[in-house]
């Protein structure tokens, strides 16, 4: 399965960002091994429903570390059978882009 999902805490920045709460969350994917990307809007993470389901809860709690509440978006694509999602989607596009 794949999983786009972003973190928000309540706790903003003086500036209003989220970017120390975020690279929390971000770290504990990065850690995890599993594949993932991560882009302006959203981490992508690849594997398991149980492995990936757990790096979520995980980064959840890393990004809200000091702050009482924090939303979670999660989009799941989740196809039994298959790996190497995370990149081979977007090669399939790039290859009709391509033609």
């Amino acid at each position: 399965m794949i999983v786009a999902f972003s973190v928000s805490p309540s706790a903003a920045e003086e500036d209003g960002g989220v970017s120390e709460a975020v690279a929390r969350a971000v770290k504990v994917v990065r850690e995890s091994g599993l594949p993932n990307s991560t882009n302006a809007m959203f981490t992508n993470l690849e594997g398991s429903w149980d492995e990936v389901m757990d790096v979520v809860k995980r980064a959840v709690e890393a990004a809200g570390e000091g702050s009482s509440r924090v939303g979670l978006v999660l989009k799941a694509d989740i196809r039994p059978g298959y790996e190497g999602q995370l990149t081979a989607k977007v090669e399939r596009v790039e290859k009709h882009l391509s033609d």
